[in-house]
């Protein structure tokens, strides 16, 4: 029998053989000896005996046998030889006792090369072993800037609480998000229960997704474990057998495949072109009388400004399509479990459509997505890379950048305040879009700008105490605590509060668009893109869905200057981040005669030039405010350069910064 599964095993070793020669490749396996004679290594480190996956085997540590074996450690060597005699006894030992001594192998890089045991070795790949044991040395090569050497580093400090080789990531900042899925700090210590669990988890879905042929793909398996732990949870995925991981990857398999082909998104900046005449005639025909909507809010409508912006939407729908749909709220949704109860009763409520309004939704609305394939579901969120959802997010930039305009034109100091609250993507844009606003009526204009979420501080009180009266807020009213601290505004002598403008979300006119869009003639980008690219929805002033009031007082040479302004953007003939643009630290953030992207807008993570304050630390803020930040915010190096948070998507704020 062992001379049978020998001459299949050589037959396989043969095949890569050839096609490693075909593909100009080295055919036979890597000699670490040869690798490490031109690296410098900076410490030797004996590991002791442990578990290592077979899969991170891939070569020897001299030259000895290297030429016995093809690139995949299937044997070359003919069946009659004395290697081929002494491979076969292997294997029936470790079919009738099995392998239990260690083999002695070299860690590097994160790969592992056998000094002793090769034959051990390639029989339990042929028989397709998830690990084995071994005694390892690591030899750590001296930091550098390369990625590869940067990522090693990366699994280091992962080692270092994790104690586990399963997994090992292609790309920079995902060990730390995995911890950040796990629940775990950076510097907490694995127990044994952990390591076991996490071991576990990791083979189950390492056997679920080659039965998948994730081989084929260019993105290897510990990257398909994150999305997969990002969408269903990591207490969820430790809990599930091989067979419902299968299950469950199958249904989700567009998602991994989308991030194979580099999680393209499809940026849709402007609604589709349909004629008026064509609408008449498709909407009475397009929507069937029983179609159901569901909108789900994080909060209440009477104490969240956004939730109830968002309610007004809905109202709106009501009235659009009078007769034609049925819409209903959920409240409250503030978990993921929340979350998944709402859609769940939607569902059973027979709603086809349903819209998630903020952005901590997005990966249960994936997982709903998947387990409902026939419901639409929408989140409120930009840039996320999935395409089982649509994600859509208004750009309130283009509003904040007249808002600026406004208070500048006004104003008769250099100074003008703004409050935000949490320092995440959209808000950056916002502030940044007001300062620049304000920078083009005075070039001296300074931006002070104040956080509410920041522990012990009164952000109005201090722009006040600060002598400053020309105030940015709060974009929406909450109806519960109605103010005039909204939009822009002016602190009179007598501490009074004289609203000047107010930038809108017409979520209504938004929820409107994407409606007539998916009935309009039955196709939408999600239907033509699906499984292909993710569709994100990110409409301005261009498609009605931004806009600002002024005030009646408003002076008539600054409303003209505003309307011409809004026209010129509304067209495109217009950008607000139009170059020069320079960031606190002095560096040129766009050149003179360029336009910042939409990439570079939506992933924006520094301040402008004449903006005066900081991006908080994520210790600063309030208890409430860390896990929205967590999730998709921006923090501070220790160089004062601005970064990204670690989340893997470009986030927007359940409130686009103003909640």
């Amino acid at each position: 029998m062992a001379a049978s599964e020998y001459a299949t095993a050589l037959r396989q070793g043969r095949r890569s053989y050839r096609s490693a020669l075909s593909k100009g490749e080295y055919p036979y396996l890597p000699v670490l000896d040869d690798m490490i004679s031109y690296t410098e290594v900076a410490s030797i480190d004996n590991l002791g005996i442990m578990d290592i996956p077979l899969s991170k085997i891939v070569g020897t540590k001299t030259e000895g046998r290297a030429n016995a074996f093809a690139n995949n450690f299937m044997p070359l060597l003919p069946e009659e030889s004395e290697f081929g005699r002494k491979w076969a006894a292997v294997y029936d030992h470790q079919i009738d006792d099995g392998i239990n001594d260690p083999i002695i192998a070299y860690e590097f890089m994160n790969q592992f090369y056998v000094q002793e045991g090769n034959k051990r070795v390639s029989v339990m790949k042929y028989l397709k072993t998830y690990s084995l044991p071994a005694s390892v040395t690591r030899l750590v090569p001296k930091r550098s800037e390369e990625k590869e050497n940067r990522l090693y580093y990366e699994f280091l400090d992962f080692y270092e609480v994790s104690h586990s080789y399963d997994i090992c990531f292609s790309k920079e900042g995902n060990y730390q998000k995995l911890l950040k899925y796990m629940g775990k700090k950076a510097d907490e210590p694995w127990s044994d229960d952990d390591r076991m669990n996490f071991h576990s988890a990791c083979y189950n879905f390492g056997l679920a997704f080659n039965k998948a042929s994730g081989e084929k793909l260019d993105i290897n398996v510990s990257d398909a474990f994150l999305i997969y732990v990002e969408i269903y949870g990591y207490d969820k995925v430790v809990e599930q057998t091989e067979q419902e991981i299968s299950r469950a990857l199958q249904k989700m398999w567009t998602e991994i495949t989308l991030a194979d082909q580099g999680s393209q998104v499809e940026l849709v900046q402007n609604p589709e072109n349909v004629k008026a005449t064509l609408l008449n005639k498709l909407l009475p025909l397009g929507i069937p009388d029983s179609l159901k909507i569901a909108f789900i809010y994080t909060k209440t409508r009477a104490t969240s400004s956004w939730a109830y912006a968002h309610e007004l939407g809905r109202l709106y729908l009501e009235q659009a399509f009078a007769g034609k749909i049925e819409t209903m709220a959920f409240e409250n949704a503030d978990t993921e479990a929340q979350v998944e109860e709402a859609i769940d009763q939607a569902v059973a409520d027979g709603c086809e459509l349903i819209f998630t309004t903020a952005s901590q939704m997005v990966n249960q609305s994936v997982r709903s997505a998947i387990q409902y394939p026939k419901v639409k579901i929408y989140n409120c969120s930009i840039k996320m890379s999935y395409s089982s959802i649509c994600t859509y997010y208004a750009r309130m930039y283009e509003s904040k950048f007249l808002m600026g305009a406004i208070a500048a034109a006004l104003s008769r100091t250099d100074r003008l305040g703004y409050v935000a609250d949490y320092p995440i993507y959209g808000a950056l844009a916002n502030i940044n879009a007001f300062a620049l606003g304000a920078k083009m009526i005075n070039p001296y204009v300074k931006i002070h700008l104040e956080w509410t979420k920041v522990k012990g501080a009164d952000a109005r009180e201090r722009l006040s105490q600060e002598g400053i009266v020309f105030v940015s807020d709060n974009d929406m009213i909450t109806p519960e605590k109605a103010s005039r601290a909204y939009g822009l505004y002016t602190k009179k002598d007598d501490g009074t509060l004289e609203n000047l403008a107010t930038p809108i979300w017409d979520w209504g006119k938004f929820y409107e668009r994407i409606i007539k869009n998916i009935f309009s003639g039955g196709s939408t980008e999600s239907d033509a893109q699906k499984g292909k690219k993710a569709v994100n929805y990110w409409w301005g002033m261009s498609a009605d869905v931004i806009d600002i009031i002024c005030s009646k007082s408003m002076p008539d040479g600054i409303a003209r200057l505003i309307e011409l302004l809004k026209t010129s953007i509304r067209s495109g003939q217009f950008q607000p981040f139009g170059g020069p643009i320079y960031s606190q630290n002095g560096v040129q953030q766009c050149a003179k005669g360029e336009s910042l992207g939409a990439d570079e807008i939506i992933t924006m993570d520094w301040l402008a030039e004449n903006v005066i304050g900081k991006i908080p630390e994520l210790e600063e803020l309030t208890e409430d405010a860390r896990a929205l930040v967590e999730f998709q915010g921006i923090k501070v190096d220790e160089t004062g350069t601005e970064k990204n948070a670690g989340v893997s998507n470009d986030r927007s704020s359940e409130s686009g910064g103003q909640e």
